[in-house]
């Protein structure tokens, strides 16, 4: 299911911190950061969206189980820039996905499939990832 980047067997877990940068491309229409137990599932599904999906200038979160996405969470301002790099924290509690975006602001997106520990996070269309750190 997913293309682009996509990092496996690699451990993410409560308790930690994945930060990423990236740079959108000067001409994104969108860009998604994924995390999840496998290639298949995603449990946290980051879209910000410049003008893709029927949105313009929005971040919509969700997760993709059993091949079906589930319900759209939306939340947050907007601070994403065509061609500028961004600065990402997730934080991995034992309830949720804690997001702080680049201007400070935060996402709170609940772990729906309540594990522990996530082995994959992929990386899609029209962004070029310069870091991923889990601490």
């Amino acid at each position: 299911m997913m293309k682009g980047m996509i990092v496996k067997n690699m451990s993410f877990k409560v308790g930690q911190t994945l930060t990423v940068v990236g740079v959108p491309k000067p001409d994104a229409a969108n860009f998604a950061i994924n995390i999840g137990p496998d290639d298949q599932e995603i449990t946290f599904h980051m879209n910000p969206r410049f003008n893709a999906h029927g949105d313009e200038n929005t971040v919509v979160c969700n997760s993709y189980q059993g091949g079906c996405w589930c319900e759209e969470h939306r939340e947050g301002g907007f601070p994403f820039q065509q061609g500028e790099e961004f600065k990402i924290t997730i934080e991995f509690t034992p309830t949720e996905f804690l997001v702080t975006l680049p201007d400070g602001s935060n996402i709170h997106f609940p772990n729906r499939m309540g594990a522990e520990k996530y082995s994959c996070i992929s990386f899609e269309e029209d962004v070029r990832i310069r870091s991923i750190e889990i601490k």
